[in-house]
């Protein structure tokens, strides 16, 4: 696995991209963390961090994708979302000092910004007026935990939660003439891993979806015709 390292202006450049700090803080407050930071390209299958490990740092997804999951005693594994551009991961670990409580790893080409767990601390105590921004954060992946629990734990097959997951994917997609269109480069077990089911069913739901003209596919990219239908079709 090739990783690349950037900093100074890189790096800079990267956080000013990441989201929230750049679009919610004062150019000083953004300056003050650029300082304490560097930033890293990676490959696809790259793992930023796993579960259990010791909390070192915080991350910013400047580019590209990054699939958050847990495993269970047993080795089963379960997707519980994407993060994307502007979104910061291991927050919760950095500020409890807890080891991270999931397994990150990145989809595609991605470039990640990092700051050391305790140049993070010393930054947050300079600037207050940080928290209430990093308190959003928090409670959007919290909302974002309860969601996916919802998909696996409360739909009631298979076509439903895999309905629900791709209309959720669709709300960052491109909508155009022939209807919602959105990256979709996943295998078929990996869909599995985000609705808590097999490959093989994966593979019979995504083919009556295509049958039914729900959803079309064209190389890595995935259109939903219409998303009122996706829906009703699955009774969500």
């Amino acid at each position: 696995m090739e990783v690349t390292r950037n900093a100074g202006n890189s790096c800079r450049n990267l956080i000013q991209r990441a989201g929230v700090f750049s679009t919610q803080t004062s150019p000083e407050t953004l300056s003050d963390l650029v300082s304490i930071g560097h930033s890293l390209a990676y490959p696809p299958g790259a793992v930023l961090f796993s579960e259990k490990d010791s909390s070192e740092s915080i991350l910013f997804v400047v580019q590209g994708e990054v699939k958050l999951s847990m495993s269970s005693s047993d080795g089963r594994r379960l997707s519980l979302c994407i993060a994307r551009e502007g979104e910061i991961l291991g927050l919760s670990s950095a500020l409890s000092g807890n080891p991270y409580e999931m397994t990150a790893e990145t989809l595609h080409p991605s470039k990640i910004a990092h700051i050391g767990r305790r140049e993070f601390l010393a930054y947050l105590a300079q600037h207050p007026d940080v928290h209430q921004m990093l308190i959003g954060q928090l409670v959007r992946q919290y909302s974002m935990a309860c969601e996916q629990l919802r998909t696996v734990c409360l739909s009631s097959s298979a076509p439903e939660r895999l309905a629900r997951l791709l209309l959720d994917w669709s709300e960052t997609g491109q909508i155009t003439e022939a209807g919602t269109r959105f990256r979709f480069a996943l295998t078929h077990e990996e869909i599995g891993e985000f609705i808590g089911t097999s490959r093989e069913t994966v593979t019979r739901t995504l083919s009556t979806f295509k049958n039914r003209r729900l959803v079309t596919f064209h190389g890595s990219t995935l259109t939903i015709p219409n998303k009122t239908a996706l829906a009703s079709f699955a009774h969500c």
